[in-house]
């Protein structure tokens, strides 16, 4: 949720980042005309219940002749007041419901546009094989896993459904090795690691602002009234709803830890086949609370973190500022790593980092205390490491022969392993 006080200051702010979200700038308007009229009833609401209160108090210290009049008139006023509080707090949920429509205000210097208006900021690691020069042609990560023994989701399939799979084997242990070398980064880092819920209430989940446009995949249980977690995010948001933080010594810092669930709504073509868009999957996810006016030096450390990532994987990789339109409604700014996917000749997202600056602390009422009062906290979050990160690992590494090789930093977690063997 916006600022209101920010957006009655300088609505022109807000207008220009809907329109680059691709989004109605109308809708700044209408939440401007809902806040006032909200406002403006709460105060005669106020006015009406202030001046009942004198009435009824009166009422013992009139004259015998002048008790009914004054009765009459208390009457009269409560009647008043009730429909006054009726109407003020029907305004307040309007002004609230288009309030909770309006996404994050973007961050100068976010691209406009789509899916497809990202920026490139830089290409790192090492460069992508030349797999021709090599003198083979490289299988995809599904054919490698099968070889290996490694991932099977014909079985998954058959007891979950499409998009669903077992790792076995290696592939299992190559998965729990990769989260758990981010784990030790993220608490070499000054994390505290968390295992988290992967069941929320809808006031967390839209508290994160989850519930929007893609609400379609996210995965609900009606009988509970609890939602599926699509990353740990949304958890380690709610840690703290309603409380007030200390920040004081500098951000709080949250490693998560869960499996995560996405319906995957609509997504079809090559991203299917084997484990690049399933429903299912773990994630060691990044989150900090810190203050609002740290928040871009925040996104910028946990960026780094990501790449020191990717650079122990040994994986070539680039850096996008995604496009606004392209933004979760609670992102200010996006940044994504993605790493090159040899067999489709492109590049996928491995890892995602968002500022979302106090847009979901102010919905979750998640403060610090200040000099002079209370003030909202920024939010930020980035993944560390995810099962889709072994698509990369398998194609970018893998041999002639079908054998793949562990990148150095990785072996200690595979018991010393130095490569994967059909």
């Amino acid at each position: 949720m916006i600022d209101l006080r920010m957006l009655r200051e300088n609505p022109d702010a807000v207008r220009a980042s809907q329109v680059a979200r691709g989004e109605d700038p109308a809708l700044v308007d209408q939440v401007i005309a809902a806040d006032e009229l909200r406002r403006s009833l709460l105060q005669e609401f106020e006015s009406l219940r202030s001046e009942q209160k004198a009435v009824s108090r009166s009422v013992g210290k009139a004259s015998p002749e002048d008790r009914p009049a004054v009765l009459a008139r208390a009457k009269a006023l409560a009647d008043r007041v009730k429909a006054a509080e009726q109407e003020a707090n029907e305004a307040e949920a309007r002004a609230r419901d288009l309030t909770l429509a309006l996404s994050n205000v973007i961050e100068p210097g976010v691209p406009s546009g789509g899916e497809d208006d990202y920026v490139v900021l830089r290409q790192e690691g090492p460069a992508p094989r030349d797999f021709a020069a090599e003198g083979f042609t490289p299988k995809d990560h599904l054919e490698l896993a099968e070889g290996l023994q490694a991932i099977d989701v014909k079985r998954g399939a058959k007891v979950s459904g499409s998009r669903f799979y077992y790792l076995t084997g290696i592939g299992a242990r190559l998965e729990l090795a990769l989260l758990t070398m981010a784990v030790d980064l993220g608490t070499a880092a000054g994390f505290t690691m968390l295992t988290t819920p992967t069941l929320v209430k809808p006031e967390i989940m839209q508290g994160t602002g989850f519930l929007g446009a893609h609400s379609d995949e996210i995965y609900y249980l009606p009988a509970d009234d609890l939602y599926l977690v699509g990353t740990s995010e949304v958890a380690l948001a709610g840690y703290h709803q309603g409380e007030i933080i200390d920040l004081s010594e500098g951000p709080e810092r949250y490693l998560g830890w869960s499996t995560c669930y996405r319906r995957e709504a609509g997504a079809a073509g090559r991203d299917t086949r084997g484990i690049i868009r399933v429903h299912q999957f773990n994630k060691v996810e990044m989150f900090s609370y810190c203050r609002p006016e740290d928040a871009a030096e925040e996104h910028r450390r946990l960026l780094g973190w990501e790449e020191e990532m990717l650079a122990r994987v040994e994986l070539p990789y680039r850096v996008i500022d995604t496009a606004a339109g392209d933004l979760g409604s609670s992102a200010a700014r996006k940044f994504d790593c993605e790493a090159w996917l040899p067999t489709q000749e492109r590049w996928m997202e491995v890892t995602s980092t968002s500022n979302c600056t106090t847009f979901q602390a102010r919905r979750l009422q998640i403060r610090e205390r200040r000099e002079g009062g209370t003030e909202t906290v920024a939010t930020l979050n980035g993944t560390l490491a995810t099962t889709r990160w072994l698509v990369a690992l398998l194609e970018n590494h893998q041999r002639p022969d079908g054998s793949v090789h562990v990148p150095e930093a990785l072996r200690p977690y595979l018991g010393g392993r130095a490569e994967l063997v059909p």
